[in-house]
C-alpha cells in the first residue's frame, strides 16, 4: 500500500513528477538545431513550436516510466532523491502515472504526425525509435538505465537525433555543420545522465544495476564528466580554429564557471542530497551552451 506523506500538493505534485530539471535535455537540442538552421533558410515557428513541445512531452514521459518502474521495482522510496515522488510520497497510484506517460507520448505522436506531414513521413520511423528508447530506458525486461549504456543512449538520442531532426524540419537536408555542432550536445546530454548516474552510485550498486559510473568507480566517472565538458568546449574551440564557423561560437566558454563547479562539487561530496544542486546545474550547463552557441552561430550569420 501506498503510504501518504504530502511533501506537495496539487498542481506541485505533477509539476515535480515531470522532473523540470531534466526537461532542459530536450529544450536546448531542438533550440540549437533550429538555429543552426537559421542560417540556412527562413524558420517555420510551428514546426519549431510542434517539435519543442513533443522533445518536452517525451522527455517528461520518459521521467514518469522511470518513476513507475523504479517503484515497482522497489528501488524508490520516500527517501530517494532526485525523483518525482508522486507515488512514493504523494500517494498517487502507480497506474495513474503511467497512464499519464502514455497520454504524453499519445500527445507527442499527435505532434509527430503533424511535423511529418510538413516535411518527411521517414521521421515516423525516426521518431518511433526515438520514442521506444525512451520506454526502454526503464521499462522493459531489460532498462537501459540499468546498464552501462545510458550515457550513451541519451547522449545519441536525446542530444545527437533531435539537433538533427530539429534542423532537418526546417531545411530538408543534413548538413556536415548541423553534425558536428550536435556533437557538444551529444557529450552534455550524456553528461546529464553521468551526472545522476554519479549521484546515485551507492543506491544503484545496491539494487543492482551497472551503470558505467558504477563500472568504473566513483572516481573516474567523475573524470569521465569532466571529459564531457572539455571535449564540448575544445570541440566549439576547434571548429573555430579551423574556420568552420566564426568567432561569435566562443560565447560558449561566458558558460564555463558552471562544470568547473558541478565538478568541484562532485569532489568534494558523495552524499545524494549535497550533490544534489551539481547534477541539477549540469541540465542548466547544457541549456546555458545550446543558448550562447546558438546565438553566437546567429551572430556570425547577421554579422
Amino acid at each position: 500500500m501506498t503510504t501518504t506523506l504530502h511533501a506537495d500538493s496539487g498542481w506541485r505534485v505533477w509539476w515535480q513528477l515531470t522532473r523540470p530539471h531534466t526537461l532542459t535535455a530536450s529544450f536546448a537540442p531542438v533550440f540549437l538545431g533550429t538555429m543552426i538552421a537559421i542560417r540556412d533558410t527562413q524558420i517555420d515557428w510551428l514546426l519549431f513550436a510542434a517539435m519543442l513541445v513533443a522533445s518536452l512531452l517525451i522527455q517528461a514521459a520518459t521521467n514518469m516510466f522511470n518513476e513507475y518502474y523504479d517503484f515497482a521495482r522497489g528501488l524508490d522510496n520516500e527517501k530517494s532523491v532526485g525523483i518525482g515522488g508522486a507515488i512514493v510520497r504523494n500517494g498517487v497510484k502507480p497506474k495513474t502515472v503511467l497512464a499519464l506517460a502514455f497520454i504524453l507520448y499519445a500527445i507527442a505522436g499527435i505532434l509527430g504526425i503533424y511535423i511529418c506531414m510538413e516535411t518527411s513521413w521517414w521521421l515516423i520511423a525516426v521518431g518511433g525509435i526515438a520514442m521506444m528508447v525512451g520506454y526502454l530506458y526503464t521499462g522493459g525486461p531489460y532498462p537501459i538505465a540499468y546498464t552501462p549504456f545510458g550515457e550513451l543512449f541519451s547522449g545519441l538520442f536525446m542530444g545527437f537525433l533531435i539537433v538533427i531532426i530539429a534542423f532537418y524540419i526546417q531545411t530538408g537536408t543534413v548538413t556536415t555543420d548541423a553534425i558536428l555542432l550536435s556533437v557538444p550536445s551529444t557529450l552534455l546530454v550524456a553528461a546529464i545522465m553521468m551526472s545522476n548516474n554519479i549521484r546515485d552510485i551507492v543506491g544503484d550498486a545496491a539494487s543492482g544495476r551497472k551503470t558505467l559510473a558504477i563500472l568504473v568507480g566513483r572516481p573516474a566517472a567523475v573524470n569521465i564528466l569532466l571529459a564531457f565538458f572539455v571535449l564540448s568546449y575544445a570541440w566549439i574551440a576547434a571548429m573555430v580554429l579551423f574556420g568552420m564557423i566564426t568567432p561569435w561560437a566562443l560565447l560558449v566558454f561566458l558558460s564555463i564557471i558552471k562544470p568547473v563547479k558541478i565538478i568541484q562539487i562532485f569532489k568534494r561530496f558523495t552524499e545524494p542530497i549535497k550533490v544534489m544542486p551539481a547534477m541539477k546545474d549540469t541540465g542548466i550547463t547544457n541549456t546555458l551552451f545550446a543558448f550562447l552557441l546558438a546565438i553566437g552561430l546567429l551572430l556570425g550569420h547577421i554579422l
